[in-house]
């Protein structure tokens, strides 16, 4: 089998005085989309935030195509092609759809493939090249999210971490998002590690998943095992 892309070994974290992450282990392989579900402060974000650099790590090890990156600051993990959506949408609101997506690929040297890259973008989010000179602050909620993933892609990443990409979103504009990240995966071959509210969502568009309760893993099993589970299906898909 193929080596994980990213792995993390008993990983903790905290906010201060409060451990946030509690020896988190898990595993994803080049090519997959993982999901990561789990109530609201189950520690999701806090996970993908301790992968980018941004929690600091306490104990534990993380592992990004075989290099350990626990002591890498995190403007250099773009470069290596490990980029998070974080949630919330945050876009820089006063510049225009363009120049967003310029910035997505500020780390690059190859700036003549900028250009071609940002009609390729288009080509997953036709709506963005009619909002091209519109400041990104007057998009809607919908337009702001899609904004934030093709900026992420201008990194020409290998990894993404999504996090909560249907956050307050309309259901058409949620499944219209969750179609591209599919594509992406599957036309782009980019590896998805997927934070999402909507359990039932999430686990239909992975292969694998993990569920995450008060910072620790209580469970790892295919995407299928995981939406048959009965304590799944009552737990978070309202059943």
């Amino acid at each position: 089998m193929a080596e994980p892309i990213l792995e993390l070994v008993e990983v903790s974290a905290s906010y201060g005085k409060i451990k946030a992450l509690k020896e988190i282990s898990l595993k994803v392989y080049p090519g997959e989309i993982v999901a990561m579900i789990g109530a609201n402060g189950a520690g999701k974000s806090t996970t993908l935030m301790a992968i980018c650099g941004i929690v600091p790590v306490q104990a534990g090890t993380i592992v990004y195509a075989g290099t350990p990156i626990t002591t890498i600051s995190a403007e250099r993990l773009p470069v290596m092609g490990l980029c998070q959506v974080p949630e919330g949408r945050r876009i820089f609101p006063r510049l225009s759809v363009k120049e967003n997506l310029i910035l997505g690929g500020f780390y690059r040297t190859d700036k003549s493939a900028i250009d071609a890259d940002i009609e390729r973008v288009f080509s997953y989010f036709p709506v963005l090249k009619e909002r091209l000179n519109q400041q990104g602050g007057t998009l809607s909620g919908g337009e702001q999210q899609i904004l934030a993933i093709g900026r992420a892609l201008m990194s020409r990443p290998k990894l993404l971490l999504l996090d909560e990409p249907s956050l307050g979103l309309a259901p058409m504009i949620v499944q219209k998002i969750f179609d591209i990240i599919s594509e992406i995966n599957t036309q782009e071959g980019v590896t998805i590690l997927l934070v999402e509210q909507n359990a039932n969502l999430a686990l239909q568009a992975s292969s694998r998943g993990y569920v995450l309760e008060t910072g620790a893993v209580t469970m790892a099993d295919t995407a299928d095992a995981l939406l048959a589970n009965p304590k799944i299906r009552a737990a978070y898909l309202g059943e």
